[in-house]
């Protein structure tokens, strides 16, 4: 007898379910300590200063594109 779409749906719903509930309490019973406080703000500095100069290029790009798509007729 062969399973209709629902039925298929409703097993594979059951199991997702089950694993989302009970597989993170299987890897939350760990007792490692937790990672060091950084010592320096250099990483810091470095990964901001990257996310504004990647933010400056988008935002230059975005003006060239709306620049050369814009009708020149006014």
């Amino acid at each position: 007898m062969a399973m209709n779409f629902s039925t298929s749906f409703g097993i594979f719903a059951t199991f997702a379910i089950v694993f989302a509930i009970f597989v993170p309490a299987v890897y939350g019973q760990h007792d490692w300590a937790p990672a060091p406080a950084p010592t320096s703000d250099v990483g810091t500095t470095i990964d901001q200063g990257i996310a504004c100069g990647l933010m400056l290029l988008a935002l230059v790009l975005t003006y060239l594109i709306h620049t050369f798509n814009a009708p020149l007729d006014f």
